[in-house]
């Protein structure tokens, strides 16, 4: 005879506490939370190359920005680089223009 385990089931009764829920929700987003990786001035100097290179050649880039703990990639075609504002303005596939400040990139590759 198998043993059939409900999982996550069993624990459905506990739902009425909202507080609880909640908690257990907030404790798994701080698990799954990363610290900002550290990027030096040469590293910056490589992101201010690669974006120069595909806005001369109308080439995709993918920008590996952090948030609150999260790395969330965007795809699309450099349309501005403000140098007031210190940011990124990206043209993506649905036609909506993507704001990314630059001290929240990590990374950025060029798609030819």
């Amino acid at each position: 005879m198998t043993l059939r385990d409900r999982g996550k089931l069993k624990w459905a009764p506990a739902a009425f506490l909202p507080e609880y829920t909640k908690m257990l929700r907030d404790l798994d987003t701080d698990y799954h939370r990363q610290q900002k990786p550290i990027i030096d001035e040469f590293q910056f100097e490589e992101f201010d190359q690669r974006i120069c290179y595909s806005m001369e050649y109308n080439f995709a880039v993918k920008i590996t920005k952090w948030v609150d703990g999260f790395n969330y990639e965007i795809v699309g075609r450099i349309h501005y680089v403000d140098p007031v504002h210190k940011e990124v303005r990206l043209k993506t596939k649905a036609d909506e223009v993507e704001r990314v400040k630059m001290s929240d990139v990590i990374t950025v590759e060029v798609i030819e």
